[in-house]
């Protein structure tokens, strides 16, 4: 199905939606579209800066010291919005009270973020540990990713990369151990020669696990890794 028909199937949809009064899931305000009341939607914390184009942390445009030093592993970081009020409340919201309306405002706030053309083979999920996502009962990468790749006509590959290792959350440690903690924890055994991929999760903050899993990619052959977040965390 080509990407022409399936926006206009999702612009049907939106017009369908539209008709129907809908609660802001911010701050529950009836009469909004697509999620949220327009006060909400001006209030969210999207990227104005120039950043650097492989992490996304601020710079004049260029790529930024660590990035110069030490190069991650994907090619570069398209973030929607930086982690703050009230734009960190939505993701809460989604991981942890599994508030899955939430998905589709946050997808589509990144699809206005992204490029128009994709150019990938396919969108990957970050994965979750088995008891994590046994715990959650989804893994919000994947409800992302599988909007995106609707949109888009792309594919999305969840079960290509699995997590080997059930390593402790990342955002209870310090951040000079996230690299340690998430070291070895996936694991990839098909052929990705050439392959264009786009991983997908909800939140940037040191970069540790996508490095991790996207060096994971490139040891099976993987030609371009980008990665869609949500939000990006800025440093203290």
């Amino acid at each position: 199905m080509s990407n022409s028909i399936l926006k206009r199937i999702n612009n049907c949809l939106r017009l369908g939606l539209g008709a129907i009064p809908q609660s802001c899931v911010l701050c529950a305000a009836l009469g909004c579209r697509d999620g949220l009341c327009r006060a909400c939607n001006s209030s969210l914390t999207t990227i104005a800066y120039t950043h650097c184009p492989r992490c996304a942390l601020p710079t004049d445009g260029n790529l930024c010291g660590a990035c110069l030093k030490t190069p991650p592993e994907f090619d570069s970081v398209t973030a929607a919005f930086i982690y703050a009020f009230p734009t960190d409340a939505l993701i809460q919201s989604l991981k942890y009270h599994a508030n899955l309306a939430i998905t589709c405002v946050l997808a589509e706030k990144l699809i206005e973020a992204a490029p128009g053309s994709v150019g990938a083979d396919f969108f990957l999920p970050v994965p979750l540990a088995r008891e994590k996502q046994r715990e959650r009962g989804f893994n919000q990468a994947h409800e992302i990713a599988k909007i995106l790749g609707s949109y888009y006509g792309v594919p999305v590959e969840a079960n290509l990369c699995g997590r080997v290792r059930n390593t402790l959350s990342q955002t209870s440690l310090p951040w000079s151990e996230r690299t340690k903690n998430i070291r070895g924890a996936f694991s990839c055994t098909h052929d990705l020669t050439g392959k264009k991929i786009i991983l997908v999760d909800d939140v940037l903050t040191t970069g540790a696990t996508l490095n991790e899993l996207a060096k994971t990619l490139r040891k099976q052959g993987a030609a371009e890794i980008r990665a869609w977040v949500v939000v990006r965390t800025l440093p203290m």
